[in-house]
């Protein structure tokens, strides 16, 4: 359904009135009323906060009526793979031989929209495809939640960062109204996360582009704008052409104590330090400072690599290490089977 004859549809209901409900809210009863401005105070001066500017009073309030309080939301955030596995466990749920041929597969079919892609961004297509492949297996499972539902869950229940989703769901509101489509329609992950390459909505606002030049900026349905935006995305983040993501390490049996492992910062140990504390690079590196990172292995053993800014500009995607090792790793096998076949 179109915006404009959702908001047909919207002027013709009524909610009934409740009583006015605190700073922090429950789910209601009424299905129609739990995001309604009339029946919560503080959603009300959300509403007031953000209507004005793109987006009108009445377009968010009608949009709100048709959100609906998810549960499941919530308690999928408490249970993020990031928060919970070990890197042998993350990395076997992406870096596996389908989703490797898959990616390879994927290149080849918008082949040209790589190429340029790393033209302008400087971008490896390995790179691009990864990211893809690990938010949504190269554009097969982009979500099942009601991105609308998600977002104003979030961001009138969620226990810490509600702010945060607040201006989530005002960007998610822009966004549908600037392209003509319901809120009521898109669906994406349980956090609000869209499309192919899983943009959240602000995400989405900045940095997606119209990379097939088609007048629209679609990333729920057109790869190639997929493709053009996650380069665009790690170039405007700092991605560095040519530059190495990690080198690989040796140490001890046991990570060091000494040594701050797996913090998703700007490279900020001493690669001198590191090697006082047992942890060498495979080779020469001519850069002074990088993210020691150290890899949990099935065996209770540890796999060791130095990060560069290039990994850092990853976790600007995801902000966990076991998230952009995993994009690192799919990258290299389908860059190696690439490589293979060319």
């Amino acid at each position: 359904m179109k915006w404009n004859s959702a908001r047909s549809h919207w002027r013709g209901l009524s909610p009934v009135a409740l009583l006015l409900c605190g700073m922090v809210l429950f789910p209601s009863a009424h299905a129609a009323e739990e995001f309604d401005p009339a029946s919560h105070a503080d959603i009300r001066a959300w509403v007031d906060d953000v209507s004005g500017g793109g987006i009108s009073r009445d377009d968010v309030t009608q949009a709100l009526r048709h959100a609906r309080f998810r549960q499941e939301v919530l308690d999928a955030m408490q249970g993020a793979a990031e928060r919970r596995l070990s890197w042998h466990e993350y990395r076997d749920i992406f870096v596996q031989p389908k989703r490797i041929q898959e990616g390879v597969a994927f290149i080849r079919e918008h082949r040209d929209a790589f190429a340029r892609a790393e033209r302008e961004y400087g971008v490896p297509p390995a790179y691009i495809a990864a990211i893809i492949g690990v938010e949504t297996r190269y554009g097969q499972y982009k979500g099942k939640h009601r991105v609308l539902d998600s977002l104003a869950t979030l961001a009138f229940h969620h226990p810490s960062r509600g702010e945060f989703f607040r201006g989530e769901l005002a960007a998610f509101l822009e966004i549908t109204l600037d392209q003509g489509i319901s809120p009521e329609a898109p669906k994406g992950s349980y956090a609000g996360a869209m499309g192919y390459p899983q943009f959240i909505p602000t995400s989405y606002r900045a940095y997606a582009i119209d990379f097939d030049d088609d007048g629209r900026r679609d990333l729920w349905d057109d790869p190639v704008d997929a493709i053009g935006s996650v380069g665009n995305y790690f170039a405007e983040h700092g991605w560095r052409r040519g530059a190495p993501v990690v080198t690989p390490a040796d140490g001890p049996a046991t990570p060091p104590q000494s040594v701050d492992f797996n913090r998703t910062r700007e490279p900020y140990a001493k690669v001198s330090r590191l090697a006082d504390a047992g942890v060498y690079p495979r080779g020469e590196l001519e850069i002074s400072n990088v993210i020691p990172l150290s890899l949990a292995l099935e065996s209770g053993e540890y796999r060791y690599a130095l990060g560069h800014d290039n990994f850092y500009v990853i976790t600007r995607y995801n902000h966990s290490y076991l998230y952009a090792m995993a994009v690192t790793e799919l990258a290299s096998r389908i860059q190696a089977s690439l490589d293979e076949v060319d």
